[in-house]
C-alpha cells in the first residue's frame, strides 16, 4: 500500500512538473472536457452511462417520494369523505382505480376488514413493506453506482500505471513528457470515479430518508382512516372484488393420495 501510495506521488509529481514545464515554454493549453475524456482512457465510457444512470435514478426517485406521487391530497380528502359516510364499497372502488399508493393501502386494508382488526392490519402492514421495498430498491442502485463508479476509475488507474511503468522502463525518467499520457489517464479516471460516486452516495440517503418519511405519513393518515373502525358489522360482508381462495374443505372432491410404499399389494 506504501509503495503504491509513493508510486502515485511519483506520477503526480512528474505530472506538476510537466505541466510548469510546459507553462515555461509557452502558456497552459486549457483541456475541454473532450480532451479529457480522451485522456481517460476506455473506463470514461462506463463511467459516462453511470452517470446518465445516476442522474435519471435520482430524477425519477425525487419524483416518485414526493407527496403529489405518495399521498395525493385529492385522494386522502375522497378517502376520508367515503370513510365518514361509511360507504366502504365506495372508498375500496376508489381505491382501486386511484393508483397512489396511500390508496394501494386503503384498498388492501378495506378487502380485508371482513376477516376483522388483525387480517386488516396484517393486510395494510403488508402493503407498506410491498411500497417501501420497491421505492427503496429503485434508491439502492445509487448506491450501487456509488460503489461500482470507484472501482472502475480504479481500474482505469491501474491500467495507466501500467502504461506508465512501461515508458518509465523504455524512455526512464529523463523525458517526463512521455508519462504524461498515462499520468492523465490515472488522474482522470480515478477523480471521473470519485466524482460519480460522491454525489451517487448523497443522493441515496438523501433518497431513503424522503421514502422512510413518506411511508411514515402514509402510515399515519391510513391509521387515521381506520380508528374506530366498525369491524363488526362488516364481518361477513364481501367488501370489493379480491379472489378468495382458501374454500371449506371438501372432503371428497378428490380420492386420497397414498404413498407407493404404503399401498395395499394385489
Amino acid at each position: 500500500m506504501k509503495k503504491l501510495r509513493s508510486s502515485l506521488l511519483t506520477f503526480a509529481f512528474l505530472g506538476l512538473m510537466t505541466v510548469v514545464a510546459s507553462a515555461a515554454e509557452g502558456g497552459v493549453k486549457e483541456k475541454t472536457l473532450l480532451d479529457l475524456f480522451e485522456e481517460g482512457g476506455w473506463v470514461m465510457y462506463p463511467i459516462t452511462i453511470a452517470s446518465v444512470a445516476m442522474i435519471w435514478f435520482i430524477v425519477d426517485g425525487y419524483i416518485r417520494t414526493s407527496e403529489k406521487k405518495l399521498y395525493p391530497a385529492g385522494h386522502v380528502t375522497q378517502l376520508r369523505e367515503l370513510f365518514q359516510r361509511g360507504d366502504y364499497p365506495g372508498a375500496y372502488n376508489f381505491a382501486k382505480n386511484a393508483g397512489s399508493p396511500v390508496a394501494e393501502v386503503v384498498r388492501a386494508g378495506v378487502a380485508f376488514t371482513p376477516d376483522g382488526k388483525v387480517m386488516t392490519e396484517e393486510a395494510i402492514i403488508s402493503e407498506v413493506t410491498r411500497i417501501q421495498g420497491e421505492l427503496m430498491g429503485r434508491a439502492s442502485y445509487l448506491s450501487v453506482i456509488g460503489v461500482c463508479t470507484p472501482m472502475i476509475g480504479l481500474t482505469g488507474t491501474v491500467t495507466g500505471m501500467m502504461k506508465a511503468f512501461d515508458k518509465l522502463g523504455s524512455s526512464g525518467v529523463g523525458d517526463p513528457s512521455q508519462l504524461a499520457g498515462a499520468i492523465g489517464e490515472v488522474l482522470v479516471a480515478t477523480a471521473s470515479g470519485l466524482f460519480i460516486a460522491i454525489p451517487a452516495f448523497i443522493c441515496y440517503y438523501l433518497l431513503r430518508n424522503r421514502i422512510t418519511k413518506g411511508i411514515h405519513d402514509i402510515q399515519e393518515i391510513v391509521t387515521g382512516l381506520f380508528r374506530a373502525f366498525p369491524y363488526d358489522e362488516v364481518a361477513g360482508h364481501a367488501i370489493g372484488d379480491e379472489v378468495i381462495y382458501a374454500a371449506k374443505p371438501d372432503w371428497n372432491a378428490s380420492p386420497a393420495q397414498v404413498a407407493p410404499e404404503f399401498a395395499p399389494k394385489a
